[in-house]
């Protein structure tokens, strides 16, 4: 019986995108397997309400207002050990146990750099490098980026596992359940789930977008503005898309499952993605997806979706026209969607992690 310490900290943060969201559900979900581990929680803020924690969990409320984890969770891991630490989203601090696991989620940094502002590639660089040369064990979460941990920072592949993420049960095909009336949403939309930034290729998006005839119902681009927004809007202007286009910002955890479900498709092209958490969350809500050919994407969406070549505007547009105008077509995707969204659930994950877990603790 160890006791896993993990680096929790991300489950404060109030907007989650995708690794605080996976932070959170892969956190519940091993704290809430049937193992006699004890865990221990390292939060810089305690999030409130917070969950209802099993008995074996200890929550460890550790603020501080700056380097957080190399110089307040270094301490406490000086202070009191745990046997074991795993750092899900993040980086892993300067003093850790010798026994120690770090998920690391995309390396696109590396094959789109002007996506990214430079000190951030510097940060993101770093922080990968120090990972991969000190964790004991690195849990990719899919084949994609472990083979370009492979190639890009020569880890060997025998200390790579990787651990698909799961897909809550709230993702499922709702009836007649609107999005909140907050949003302004139309009745028939396309949608983009993400943050609206360079990476997710939304500049090409736009241009696919108004190839399309103009009946064609407004696209959602919903998600919070990050770096280089200006790029976006720029295209907005040009493309005179401002009444076609809809941008509600950043969606409530709570109201995804009824904004993908209201969707008429998915729109996915992202240049790069470490697993593609939207893909997976729209095909559990039974809404076709149009995704890119590249990185992850084919290992999350299979063929339940379209892949397309994320640089082709001609090809994105021509399917998602062809989803549009072929009905048979969009319900086999959905059936395809449900069937493929089935096999990946947290639970599975936090059992596959916890086995990387008692791995290392075994070693």
């Amino acid at each position: 019986m160890a006791q896993i310490g993990i680096d929790a900290s991300r489950m404060s943060w109030s907007k989650r995108t995708g690794t605080e969201q996976y932070t959170a559900h892969l956190v519940q979900a091993l704290t809430g397997l049937d193992t006699a581990h004890r865990f221990a929680l390292y939060f810089n803020r305690v999030p409130e309400p917070g969950p209802a924690w099993p008995a074996r969990v200890s929550v460890r409320d550790i603020p501080f207002p700056r380097l957080w984890t190399h110089l307040r969770l270094s301490w406490e891991m000086l202070r009191r050990p745990p046997d074991l630490l795993f750092v899900p989203a993040h980086v892993l601090p300067l003093w850790r146990p010798r026994n120690s696991v770090v998920t690391i989620h995309d390396l696109g940094y590396l094959f789109f750099p002007e996506a990214h502002k430079p000190q951030r590639r510097l940060e993101l660089h770093l922080s990968t490098l120090w990972n991969v040369r000190v964790a004991r064990r690195v849990i990719a979460v899919s084949q994609a980026t472990a083979r370009d941990l492979v190639a890009h920072y020569r880890v060997p592949r025998e200390r790579i596992r990787v651990v698909h993420h799961g897909v809550s049960p709230r993702f499922r095909p709702l009836e007649d359940e609107a999005p909140p009336a907050r949003y302004g949403l139309p009745p028939r939309y396309l949608l983009y789930l993400g943050t609206l930034q360079p990476r997710k290729n939304i500049e090409r998006l736009l241009r696919a977008y108004a190839r399309l005839p103009g009946d064609a119902p407004p696209l959602v681009l919903a998600g919070a503005k990050g770096w280089y927004f200006e790029r976006i809007a720029a295209v907005l202007s040009e493309l005179d898309l401002g009444r076609r286009v809809c941008l509600p910002g950043y969606i409530d955890d709570a109201d995804l499952p009824a904004l993908l479900g209201g969707a008429e498709a998915l729109l996915f092209p992202s240049l790069y993605e470490g697993f593609g958490l939207p893909a997976l969350e729209a095909m559990a809500c039974g809404v076709p997806v149009v995704a890119a050919n590249t990185s992850s994407l084919p290992e999350v969406v299979g063929e339940a979706g379209l892949l397309v070549d994320p640089l082709d505007e001609a090809a994105l547009a021509a399917a998602v026209q062809r989803l549009l105008q072929e009905p048979g077509l969009r319900g086999e995707l959905r059936q395809r969607g449900l069937a493929r969204a089935a096999g990946f659930s947290w639970e599975r994950c936090a059992r596959e992690t916890l086995a990387v877990l008692e791995e290392v603790y075994e070693y």
